[in-house]
């Protein structure tokens, strides 16, 4: 057989060929129905996307005018027929499957452009049924992607609105030919990644209020880990380097959004690794308050935090707190940063400072440090609901969030016990959640030591409690006199209060737990310190 004029095949393709298409986001799907329809590819549609087109004076054909078979179930099965799906996957060169296209009058498709119903969107809204999510699972769509997808050598699957117009420019003066098999492979990639971040989604939200949950040996209901796990996250920016240099690095956001992944970046350098893991730590720190407060973070610890009406004194108190530190930093905030901050701040370096926003006149009296990244997150306060992961050589470690302790100060206060002779104050009290709160953020064997909601000294990840004491109160120095003091966890001997009143501490809070206790509740009667587990 002799092969035709190279002329005569582009008119043969050109006569061919045809393109499907059906979007819910339907952004840049007209301007390019009317590029593939210029070039002369028939374009076929369903439902809203042919109104649309229909509506823009669009040469396109319904998906009935192929199959001959009206939608049904009020548009539920729309393209799940052979006449769709056998010109989707076959393979026109196989004499078999020429053989049944001619025989059934299929014509190939040699291009897709779907997107499916906006599930996330629907089930991320309050008061969201189980109905209405139901609804909102895209199947025709789903199966119209993975069809194309698998026999992307023979059709161009596209469902991201942002290549209709490179695709759309090569069509114009080549065809559908003019892309080649890499980027049709990029492109079925990109499709088949979709399909799993919508199934995952789904898989989320059933798992979410699902009522499977275990049971403790205590009879206590327990969370329910899945069997297998599915995480899906979009790439939002590559970084520049890891951890360190050596390393690469990117950040992905999960689709619940919020977080220090969904932080606006107003001014600045874009940011590194580090910047983000520092942020996620001044983030997680400073929301444990309800009060108006400051956190400066180094090395992911807080160095200093204060909690005060007034945003000057609430920052000028966490510089104290160890003003060496702070230099390079992170600095955070809980309420929108005023000028009269922006002006204390000056003469101190910081890598990030966040906000959830920003007074009028901020921005410009923040451009001058060009070296500052300024993050803003509005929803400073959305509880974000996905599970701490970490991975590990060969396998992850999951566990649930460790989301902020109860905002209800008597709740927290009456689940307390003073076990030592002395009671402490109201005040003390007060100081011992703030204390308590702030260690949870710093790394263990944490120790803070604070007063009047300040935070003056810590001792972060020494390799025993007693090093960590003997740092918060060097740092707190002669300002230690009658502070308060948390421990993350339980003091094991009782030279951990002794040290502790030899810096002036008044009240120490802690868990509790120690096969030592009683030596350790005698040592805070022996010093005159309120002990409280």
């Amino acid at each position: 057989v002799r092969p035709l004029h190279s002329s005569c095949i582009c008119v043969v393709i050109a006569m061919a060929q045809q393109a499907l298409i059906s979007v819910f986001d339907k952004t840049g799907a007209l301007a390019f129905a009317k590029t593939l329809s210029d070039a002369g590819i028939s374009v076929i549609s369903t439902g809203g996307t042919y109104k649309a087109l229909e509506d823009a004076k669009i040469p396109v054909k319904k998906v009935e005018d192929l199959t001959r078979f009206p939608e049904i179930l009020g548009g539920r099965v729309k393209t799940l027929h052979p006449s769709i799906h056998g010109a989707l996957l076959a393979k026109p060169d196989l004499p078999d499957h020429k053989r049944d296209l001619d025989t059934h009058n299929i014509a190939p498709i040699q291009l897709v452009a779907v997107n499916l119903y906006p599930f996330v969107d629907v089930v991320s809204k309050p008061g969201v049924t189980l109905d209405d999510a139901l609804e909102n699972i895209d199947i025709g769509g789903h199966t119209l992607l993975r069809a194309s997808s698998k026999n992307f050598s023979n059709v161009v699957i596209i469902v991201d609105p942002s290549d209709y117009a490179w695709i759309g420019d090569r069509i114009k003066d080549k065809g559908v030919a003019a892309i080649t098999i890499e980027e049709r492979k990029r492109l079925a990639l990109k499709a088949f990644k979709h399909c799993c971040a919508y199934d995952s989604a789904i898989s989320r939200y059933l798992e979410a209020g699902s009522d499977d949950a275990s049971v403790s040996a205590s009879g206590e209901a327990t969370p329910s880990f899945p069997d297998t796990m599915t995480v899906t996250y979009q790439k939002k920016l590559d970084l520049r380097y890891g951890e360190n240099p050596h390393q690469q690095a990117a950040l992905y956001v999960h689709p619940s959004g919020g977080g220090i992944a969904a932080a606006e970046l107003v001014q600045g350098q874009p940011l590194s690794y580090n910047n983000i893991l520092d942020g996620e730590a001044a983030l997680k720190a400073i929301k444990e308050f309800q009060e108006a407060g400051s956190v400066i973070i180094k090395h992911t610890n807080p160095c200093g935090l204060s909690l005060h009406d007034n945003q000057v004194e609430a920052y000028r108190r966490a510089f104290e707190g160890d003003s060496v530190s702070a230099y390079g930093g992170i600095v955070g905030f809980n309420r929108p940063l005023t000028l009269e901050t922006v002006a204390a701040m000056k003469g101190v370096f910081y890598e990030v400072l966040l906000a959830p926003d920003f007074e009028a006149g901020v921005i410009d009296a923040l451009a001058s440090r060009a070296k500052l990244r300024v993050l803003r997150i509005p929803d400073l306060y959305k509880r974000v609901e996905q599970p701490d992961i970490r991975t590990v050589s060969g396998g992850v470690l999951l566990q649930t969030p460790n989301h902020p302790i109860s905002y209800d100060d008597k709740a927290v206060l009456s689940e307390w016990k003073v076990v030592s002779k002395k009671q402490p104050t109201e005040a003390q009290m007060s100081d011992l959640l703030f204390a308590w709160r702030v260690s949870k953020h710093i790394k263990s064997n944490a120790i803070v030591v604070a007063s009047g909601k300040e935070l003056l000294g810590m001792g972060a990840g020494q390799p025993n409690r007693v090093q960590s004491i003997r740092l918060a109160l060097k740092h707190a120095g002669d300002r230690g006199k009658g502070s308060v003091l948390a421990s993350d966890a339980f003091m094991p001997f009782a030279d951990n209060i002794e040290i502790a009143s030899q810096g002036g501490v008044a009240a120490v809070v802690q868990p509790g737990g120690s096969i030592r206790d009683s030596e350790v509740i005698e040592a805070a009667d022996k010093y005159g310190i309120a002990l409280v587990f």
